[in-house]
């Protein structure tokens, strides 16, 4: 069982993280389909930060062997900052194309989704000469997951069930993500600000007749967006992918769409959402080595069923969700709808 929710976890943390991200633009009147290839550009900075940290006699090197666990964790921590900074400039181009030249944000979304694989497999080829960036020494459990012996426990030790789930070969970043999407979370439905950023997805006139500069919350909206998205898409490639980008992301950009709807807007729903996805996603990607009862028996490979199925199990249900709950989905009043100031 301790397996299945750390898995689990694995999975639904992006998700829910990017989920948020795009709530963040819609709140604010844009349409983010550009999810999706924010990630992938988002996990390919992550990965390229992380393969120029390992250089030959860097201090991150000299790290991993004298067993300086919380230099290492610092590195995850600096690459996810990175891939979120990254991932808002990216982002700015869907800004702009939707704020300044009022064009079409669907339209906008699907282009960068079409750009970001390109533009990382090109450079992957110019930087690798080969269609993966991988770490340069290394893997990832190896040099960012923390064990019972990294918290300084005996190898052997029984932490019970919560400190082997929680404890017991976990990422920091599964953490960070979490709490991250609990403060903002609060920031977006607790605060002025959050008001703010929700009136101009709702009715942008009547901010804009408070004194609220649509514009700018727009741009504001869709820059945490595009950061969370980034963010999402290095921790996805770091506890997923062994750290490797690849010019893809197994559609978790989409997915995030279909949680965002599923869940109606709303963080609590949201995060409901993802772990439901995320069980699902579990299940087709280690469904050979789920031992559910601890009994030594792989039930969901015993079953006879094709790989193939479980595979499109998550995106099956994404349609079958999407079919029977989005008329009952709210979205914001405003959503895609290019602000003129002129127009009452």
């Amino acid at each position: 069982m301790s397996f299945l929710i750390q898995q689990i976890l694995l999975y639904a943390v992006p998700l829910m993280l990017v989920a948020l991200a795009g709530v963040f633009a819609e709140r604010s009147g844009i349409i983010n389909l550009a999810l999706e290839g924010i990630m992938i550009f988002g996990a390919f900075i992550g990965v390229l930060f992380v393969h120029m940290m390992q250089s030959p006699g860097s201090a991150y090197v000299a790290a991993v062997a004298a067993g300086s666990w919380g230099k290492l964790q610092g590195l995850e921590l600096l690459a996810m900052l990175v891939s979120a900074v990254m991932g808002a400039i990216f982002s700015l181009l869907l800004s702009f194309a939707s704020i300044n030249l009022k064009a079409d944000q669907t339209i906008g979304g699907t282009a960068l989704n079409l750009l970001a694989p390109a533009l990382v497999l090109f450079l992957i080829r110019i930087i690798a000469n080969q269609n993966t960036l991988q770490m340069a020494t290394g893997d990832a459990g190896s040099w960012f997951m923390i064990k019972k012996t990294t918290l300084g426990f005996d190898k052997n030790a029984d932490l019970g069930f919560l400190g082997n789930t929680f404890l017991n070969k976990v990422y920091l970043a599964t953490y960070v993500c979490i709490l991250l999407f609990i403060i903002l979370s609060i920031i977006l439905y607790k605060t002025k600000f959050g008001l703010r950023l929700r009136s101009c997805g709702e009715n942008p006139q009547a901010a804009d007749s408070l004194g609220i500069n649509v514009y700018r919350m727009r741009y504001i909206g869709t820059t945490i967006s595009g950061a969370l998205a980034g963010m999402g898409g290095f921790v996805y490639a770091l506890t997923t992918s062994n750290c490797a980008a690849n010019g893809d992301v197994a559609g978790f950009g989409f997915l995030a769409l279909a949680v965002m709807i599923f869940g109606n807007w709303r963080p609590l729903n949201i995060a409901g959402a993802s772990l439901l996805f995320g069980l699902f996603k579990c299940i087709a990607a280690a469904y050979s080595s789920l031992d559910i009862n601890g009994d030594g028996v792989y039930a969901l490979a015993n079953l006879g069923i094709s790989a193939h199925l479980y595979r499109m199990l998550p995106y099956i249900i994404t349609l079958l969700v999407l079919a029977f709950t989005s008329k009952q989905s709210r979205a914001p009043k405003a959503e895609g709808i290019p602000y003129d100031k002129g127009s009452r």
